[in-house]
């Protein structure tokens, strides 16, 4: 798939943006959608697909921030072994060292900017000249998109403003406050977009050959994820939880879905054409765009002459024997703790995620962890990283069914094993059905085998309730008492330029 990067001829959205320097420069560079440029799209076909597609090559960028928000305030990656200088910015996060002066991630993480994008198009679409299934299903995709980043936010700060128009003008400064809405008000539009989304796709359960656009499993896979959500943190509950177990079930039914038979499969580069673990996925290629995520998860050149694989095993292989052409920092990494419990060599998803590195010295001690999962492959004497990045894959679907039934008092141990047996092979041990907290602690831990680098762990836990979290973080670096870094402040400077915001609670 090919996705056309350059469409902001057409639609050039300013966003939320909440600094003086950055609104003073965009408000003299913004070209508003004139009627001319509304016009091109309104009657050009070829130039409204050029802005449906920005929307996913916009989306792409997020990739790191994706990453960041959903994985790296987790146990994961916390007091990790690492051969360079310390990442002190992704440090931020798992080390919870946040209030309102330490901010790690600002301008709600520049997503307003992509959502004025969506806007554009759910705006202008319904009155284009495409032929109306197409127009319909681009609109259900962009209702489901907007879900997800509204979603997002949601979760990263709680209550946020709400904007559904597009910015078409922008006559002084004060035309882009907003106030931030409740936590209850922004779920409620998520909700709403997701039936938009459902009403508009129909029956069609049909995805392209490389699944890199939104359909309707990715927009029911949300929907449980979203009711979960809800049903946890604001009071929806049993009925919550029902619906989000019945839009898990259609997803889980439909015969282009499934596990991959090798956990490796679902991320080999040359194996995403009718993916059938993918529901839906950034799309990275070679000559468009490569994943530049996990650089400081890899290792430099120096570093990969001098360190060893499988040292211990008396067979060892030079890192760069191995990976020739990586090129990375290694400035994240995994504890002891975290490495004796995530390597075991039984469970088959270990070696393709990560590999631990060895110094070439007496006892072959630990160095640090590369992440192997999106390393990608060797192309005409490089490293191309050009793996696709899962949003959504059928292990996700298995997990949040697990969780819904959890919370329902039912027996979540089907799906959880299905993922089990694919790790372990026939030998694996089942989970057998036990109290809440212990089928709870055993999907979580699959989610913390399963997911590694796809940014799903710190959500995994704040789902499953606030004492899931403080259960695994470190108190050294959350504790307790400290709930409000649950959710991430604001800048001051958000709050200086912007006289209708307020900052996060607690902080």
């Amino acid at each position: 798939m090919k996705i056309n990067a350059s469409f902001s001829s057409l639609a050039v959205g300013v966003g939320l943006c909440l600094t003086i320097t950055s609104c003073q420069q965009q408000l003299a560079e913004v070209t508003p959608q004139t009627s001319l440029n509304q016009q091109l799209v309104l009657s050009d076909p070829n130039a409204a697909l050029t802005l449906y597609n920005g929307v996913y090559a916009s989306l792409r960028g997020y990739h790191s921030t994706f990453v960041n928000l959903g994985e790296m305030r987790s146990d994961l990656w916390a007091d990790g072994l690492y051969t360079e200088s310390e990442d002190a910015g992704l440090k931020q996060y798992w080390s919870h060292n946040i209030s309102a002066a330490n901010v790690p991630a600002s301008n709600w993480g520049g997503f307003y900017n992509l959502l004025d994008r969506i806007n554009t198009v759910i705006k202008l679409f319904p009155q284009t000249s495409i032929e109306e299934t197409k127009r319909k299903q681009y609109l259900a995709e962009m209702y489901g998109l907007r879900a997800y980043i509204y979603y997002t936010l949601l979760k990263t700060w709680g209550g946020v403003p709400i904007t559904t128009e597009p910015v078409t003008s922008v006559g002084n400064l004060t035309d882009l406050y907003k106030t931030r809405s409740s936590a209850q008000e922004v779920m409620q539009l998520i909700k709403n977009d997701l039936e938009q989304s459902l009403t508009l796709f129909g029956a069609t359960t049909t995805f392209a050959p490389k699944r890199v656009y939104w359909n309707r499993a990715a927009t029911l896979t949300l929907k449980g994820d979203v009711f979960i959500w809800s049903g946890t943190h604001l009071g929806g509950g049993n009925a919550d939880f029902t619906a989000a177990k019945a839009a898990l079930e259609e997803v889980k039914s439909l015969s282009t879905l499934g596990l991959q038979a090798t956990y490796a499969d679902v991320f080999d580069p040359t194996k995403e054409s009718n993916n059938k673990e993918i529901i839906f996925s950034l799309s990275f290629e070679k000559n468009e765009a490569t994943q530049g995520a996990y650089g400081s998860f890899l290792v430099n050149t120096t570093q990969a002459g001098t360190l060893y694989f499988d040292a211990p095993s008396g067979t060892p292989t030079a890192v760069n024997s191995a990976y020739p052409f990586v090129s990375g920092a290694s400035r994240v990494g995994m504890s002891n703790a975290m490495l004796s419990k995530l390597n075991d060599p039984a469970d088959r998803r270990a070696k393709t995620t990560f590999r631990i590195m060895y110094r070439n010295t007496a006892g072959f001690p630990i160095a640090g962890v590369m992440l192997t999962k999106f390393i990608g492959r060797v192309d005409a004497g490089v490293q191309l990283y050009d793996n696709d990045f899962p949003i959504f894959r059928y292990a996700d679907v298995l997990l949040l069914l697990a969780e819904a039934n959890t919370k329902l008092g039912l027996d979540p141990s089907v799906d959880i094993n299905l993922l089990r047996a694919r790790a372990y092979g026939a030998s694996y041990k089942p989970h057998t059905n036990g109290s809440q907290t212990e089928n709870m602690n055993a999907l979580l831990d699959e989610y913390l085998r399963e997911f590694v680098g796809e940014g799903k762990r710190w959500w995994a836990l704040r789902r499953a309730g606030d004492v899931y979290v403080f259960a695994n973080i470190n108190p050294q670096y959350l504790s307790t008492g400290q709930g409000f870094k649950l959710l991430l402040p604001i800048t001051v400077t958000m709050l200086n330029t912007d006289p209708k915001l307020i900052q996060t609670p607690g902080y």
